[in-house]
């Protein structure tokens, strides 16, 4: 993988758009990462995460606050990335979710994260949702974004950490770094199947016992079984059947007893029965004949009840036809009233009589016919009476209808009048609110861009004098850096001069000079009075340094206020904050105008639609209201003319309309009187002959029953209750005597004469007893039979759930105990587990690759070694990790390594460790890749060892950023990025 790229816009604390070419600054496989505390070099390492996953190393990933404090409202972060990964070159440009301000009204709208990879190369469908381009990245690198945090972007301080981290907490990195899933599975699968053999053991032993618990139930004793529990249960299944046959023996001979018994008692009381129905049936017979006397005259009473029967019936319907004749003549003489109160009435009841005659129907048919007539006549008159009544109702109703067209009629066209001067003026007001939002979005620049040029303003106020005290402090600081310069000069002058004097003072007598070798020092040099030292012109030259350092930054700060207050300037204008201020006002309320207005644009619009729509509906309403009045018109005059004509009719038929009712009710009530008087005369006249008839027919039916008259029949009748008793009477008797005769012809009573006893309460006694002991025997029997029948059930499935328990108990023992070695346990000599066993194989190879460069790093002092022994207090071993020193031949603790030390035994790891995973993940040639600081704990020669180690790691074009703010790597590194720290933001240098 190599960088070319990278644009960061409104991200961390950079505030606007920052680019950084890497094939640049990498020019010579190696460049600097620089800047004070705080200004964002990490930073530059997260927006290069942030490019490619999507997230950022370490816990600055929990704050899920990437947008820039310092960047303008409204502007969106966004990182852009330009890399060759695996041979392809890409553009990653990523967008984190982040809060910005409403369009409208105040507060905040979250906005979601966005992201788009191009293929450079043009292969391939560009993406645009963000989980496919995580999964492209991830296919591209072969590696999570945690093993690239910890492989390309070597942590601060996380290898410190990593090189004195116990057991435990190695075994988390190595976990997260190297995939560890698989073997994790395989120790979870033993745990499984160790838990689910063991339940299924157990459930399989629980079967076992309770099936060993239900045969000693069923055997009646103690649970407790054998060491083999099916021989024992076939034992006590043999015991039982023993006990069944002699059970079932006993319960034979107790059935035969029982029943002899039962034949005797059944014999005594069949002798005992017959020998009372015997004696019951000869009285029954006595009183029978005793009675004979009084059942005869029974027999003559009911004979003579049924003849009169059929007489009764005959003299009833008589009496009926002449109580009807008399109810009939009576309604005839009712039926005259009506007709007497009209003189027609009265000269018709003159013609025809009092009595009732065959001639009535002649002579009151035809009056009749004449009224119904004249009735009929009538109705057509008044039903053309009322129909003349509606047609005035109806006039009613449309004339009162017409008064209230003509009312809506003369509103409506008042209003449609009114219609052309209310659109006018709402056309206009559409077009006012048509302007005003056409040049909103001109005024809503005007308002940003004024709010901007105040804002700046308000702030260039406030760094001027900022500014005025850094430019004082560079000129105090130069000054001094001047002078301690001149210092430093003058010492390193001095001492040169004195040069001869200092070597003079190490002459020592017959030694060689180290000037011209001679052994003779004839006349040495002396020290002039203002001699100075090597530790004098040390301390000079410290001063100078450090009045340089001073100076630097505080040109830096200079620079950076005073390129703040260049772009406030340009911001501003340069304007005034009084006038700004009136300009922003402005702007505001100009904005606020034309929103007020083109907020009403749609509610106009509407109305000038609804204003053509009332046009339409009034021209369409008076259109139809004028045709209503016109047939209501014509309507008027057809009504008025149906009327004039009936009433015409009306008075040529009758003269006055007011006499139709009472003339037709007066026709009416003769009609029917008269109808009436018919039907009762004819009704009366026609019961009169036959109650004459049926009178007859009664006297000749008592005569042919054998009666001497009526009375004699009527004496003779008895209720019906009467004669059923009587049957019931001679009926009983009948069945009585045949009862008993045919009892005494039964065999079995024929054969007695009397004189014989049954012993019945003893042969109940004796079947009682036998009855008893058959019981006995029978529960017993039954007892004996269930138990054997439990047991030998209870046997066979105990012997089958004994035969699958064997196979499990031994399969349970295997697979514990390789559970156990997998796990760390049991067998297992080192205590390691299986997913333990693999990273501390992975271990071992980083330490072999970390030893390499240790050793270089060190001057062949240190080495890695790598120890598999189990670690104290239960935890996992495999994961130690120590220091062998070469000087004394001692294996040591990592903690026990000085600052320096340690930082170059973590940057061994570090870089051993990205070479092991960059080989677990196909190896992925790593082009590029960045160490985050730790150079400060190192001296010279140290720092010249790890120098030598960075060269290295750029060979064969690969580049290396370091990230370190120590002075004296400034100085051995040329290709540098130094990162600006201010109070807009941070901003990029590029230095080569």
């Amino acid at each position: 993988m190599r960088l070319h790229t990278l644009e960061v816009t409104a991200f961390g604390p950079f505030a606007g758009t920052v680019e950084i070419d890497f094939d640049e600054l990498g020019s010579d496989g190696l460049f600097l990462l620089h800047g004070q505390t705080g200004a964002g070099k990490t930073s530059i390492l997260d927006a290069v995460a942030f490019a490619l996953y999507g997230t950022v190393p370490g816990a600055r990933a929990d704050g899920r606050r990437l947008l820039s404090d310092h960047a303008p409202a409204g502007v969106a972060p966004r990182v852009r990335l330009e890399a060759t990964i695996s041979g392809r070159r890409i553009v990653l440009e990523r967008s984190p979710e982040y809060e910005r301000p409403k369009m409208r009204g105040t507060g905040t709208v979250k906005q979601q994260a966005k992201a788009t990879l191009t293929w450079l190369d043009g292969q391939g469908e560009n993406l645009s949702r963000i989980p496919d381009i995580g999964d492209a990245v991830k296919g591209l690198l072969g590696m999570s974004a945690e093993q690239f945090f910890q492989v390309v972007l070597l942590p601060q301080g996380e290898f410190a950490k990593f090189l004195r981290a116990g057991s435990d907490e190695r075994g988390k990195l190595l976990e997260r770094l190297f995939d560890t899933t698989r073997f994790g599975d395989v120790e979870q699968w033993f745990r499984d199947r160790r838990g689910t053999g063991g339940k299924l053991l157990a459930e399989q032993q629980k079967t076992v016992d309770l099936l060993a618990a239900k045969v000693a139930a069923a055997a009646g004793i103690e649970a407790g079984a054998d060491a083999d529990p099916v021989e024992w249960a076939h034992r006590l299944s043999a015991e039982a059947a023993d006990t069944r046959d002699a059970a079932a023996a006993v319960l034979e001979r107790a059935r035969e007893v029982d029943a002899e018994n039962r034949r005797a008692l059944d014999t005594a009381v069949a002798l005992e029965q017959n020998l009372h129905r015997r004696a019951g049936a000869l009285t029954v017979l006595d009183t029978l004949t005793a009675s004979e006397p009084d059942r005869q005259r029974l027999r003559s009473e009911r004979d003579a009840a049924r003849r009169a029967v059929p007489v009764s019936v005959v003299d009833l319907d008589a009496a009926r036809a002449v109580a009807d004749a008399e109810a009939a003549a009576r309604a005839a003489r009712a039926a005259r009233a009506p007709l007497e109160e009209h003189d027609e009435g009265r000269a018709l009841l003159a013609e025809v009589g009092d009595v009732p005659a065959d001639t009535d129907r002649a002579v009151i048919r035809p009056r009749c016919e004449q009224w119904s007539a004249e009735v009929a006549r009538l109705d057509d008159l008044l039903e053309q009476h009322r129909h003349v009544a509606t047609i005035e109702a109806d006039l009613g109703r449309v004339a009162q209808r017409r008064r209230a067209l003509g009312d809506d009629h003369t509103t409506r066209v008042a209003e449609r009048a009114a219609l052309p001067d209310r659109l006018a003026a709402a056309v206009a007001a559409v077009s006012e609110s048509e302007q005003a939002a056409a040049s909103l979005p001109g005024l809503v620049a005007a308002r940003d861009r004024a709010a901007d040029s105040l804002g700046a303003a308000v702030e260039l106020a406030a760094l001027g004098t900022d500014l005025e005290r850094a430019q004082q402090r560079v000129l105090t600081l130069h000054s001094a850096f001047n002078d301690a310069r001149d210092r430093h000069l003058d010492i390193r002058r001095r001492r040169i001069e004195g040069m001869a004097a200092e070597l003079a003072a190490r002459l020592t007598a017959g030694e060689p000079c180290e000037v011209c070798g001679a052994t003779e020092h004839p006349a040495p040099a002396v020290p002039a009075p203002d001699t100075v030292t090597k530790n004098d012109e040390a301390a000079a030259q410290a001063a100078e340094q450090r009045a340089e350092r001073a100076l630097a930054d505080a040109r830096t700060a200079a620079t950076e206020i005073s390129g703040a207050v260049a772009v406030l300037r340009q911001r501003c204008g340069n304007v005034p904050v009084e006038d700004l201020t009136v300009r922003h006002a402005d702007a505001v309320y100009a904005h606020d105008a034309a929103k007020a207005l083109a907020e009403h644009l749609v509610r106009r619009r509407a109305a000038v639609d609804e204003l053509h729509r009332l046009a339409t509906d009034l021209d369409e309403r008076i259109r139809r209201v004028e045709a209503e009045l016109a047939d209501l018109d014509r309507r008027t005059a057809v009504l008025s003319a149906e009327a004039a004509e009936v009433r015409n009719r009306i008075t040529a038929a009758v003269g006055d309309a007011d006499s139709l009712a009472p003339r037709r009710r007066r026709a009416a009530e003769l009609a029917a009187s008269a109808t009436a008087l018919l039907d009762a005369r004819s009704t009366a006249s026609h019961a009169r002959k036959v109650a004459e008839q049926r009178s007859a027919e009664a006297l000749a039916a008592a005569t042919e029953a054998g009666f001497a008259d009526l009375d004699a029949a009527r004496a003779a009748l008895r209720l019906g209750e009467r004669i059923d008793e009587i049957d019931r009477v001679l009926r009983a008797a009948d069945n009585e005597r045949a009862v008993a005769q045919a009892t005494l012809a039964e065999p079995a009573i024929a054969v007695l004469t009397g004189d014989e006893t049954a012993d019945v309460p003893g042969a109940r006694a004796a079947v009682a007893a036998g009855a008893a002991a058959l019981d006995r025997a029978h529960a017993a029997a039954t007892e004996a039979a269930r138990r054997y029948l439990d047991i030998d059930a209870y046997t066979a499935r105990l012997e089958q759930a004994y035969a699958k328990l064997v196979p499990l108990r031994d399969e349970q023992a295997e697979l514990a105990d390789l559970a156990d070695v997998v796990a760390g346990g049991g067998s297992n000599a080192k205590k390691m587990s299986l997913r333990s066993y693999v990273l501390a194989a992975r271990l071992e190879e980083v330490a072999e690759a970390a030893s390499e460069r240790l050793r270089r790093m060190s001057g062949g002092r240190y080495e890695f070694v790598h120890s598999d022994a189990a670690d104290t207090r239960g935890r996992r071993g495999g994961l130690g990790l120590d220091i062998h020193d070469e000087y004394t031949g001692v294996v040591r603790s990592t903690k026990t390594l000085s600052g320096g030390e340690s930082f170059q035994a973590s940057l061994a790891l570090a870089l051993g460790l990205a070479d092991v995973v960059a080989a677990e993940a196909g190896g992925l040639v790593l082009d590029t890749m960045f160490i985050d600081e730790g150079f400060g704990t190192l001296d010279a020669d140290s720092l010249d060892a790890v120098m030598g180690v960075l060269d290295e790691l750029r060979a064969g074009g690969r580049v290396v950023g370091v990230v370190s703010h120590v002075d004296e790597m400034r100085q051995r590194i040329p290709s540098r990025l130094h990162v600006i720290r201010g109070r807009s933001g941070s901003t990029v240098q590029v230095a080569s």
